[in-house]
């Protein structure tokens, strides 16, 4: 295996967890295991192919965990692992951060914010 050399930690962080989708993924799976479609229906400009590929990347770093239920029709779930609830407190500051953001820019967030789980304090 060829050795990786990162110029600051912060880029095995975006490594893992960039990108659009993945921490958007990570917020719901905060609140519980989720279906895909319930994944789907929270992020309504992701594509079911995009969200397939997140959460396929996300499995393979160890960050969420795929439960598949043997039955018909098929049904799965996604959690997050031990590994990925370590991620929380980051997502949390984050979180926090684009609030502040969005006040400062628009200063009303909820003029700008979507009504659902994730932004109800």
């Amino acid at each position: 295996m060829a050795e990786k050399k990162y110029n600051i930690s912060v880029e095995a962080t975006l490594e893992v967890i960039g990108g659009k989708w993945k921490c958007v993924i990570l917020c719901y799976l905060t609140h519980g295991k989720k279906r895909t479609s319930d994944l789907k229906r929270g992020m309504p400009g992701i594509t079911q192919k995009m969200l397939t590929q997140q959460l396929r990347e996300l499995e393979q770093d160890g960050i969420v965990n795929r439960i598949s239920y043997n039955q018909v029709p098929p049904k799965v779930e996604y959690e997050l692992t031990e590994y990925g609830w370590s991620l929380k407190p980051a997502l949390d500051a984050l979180c926090a951060w684009g609030e502040k953001h969005i006040i400062k820019e628009y200063g009303d967030k909820f003029a700008v914010l979507e009504d659902n789980v994730l932004n109800q304090t």
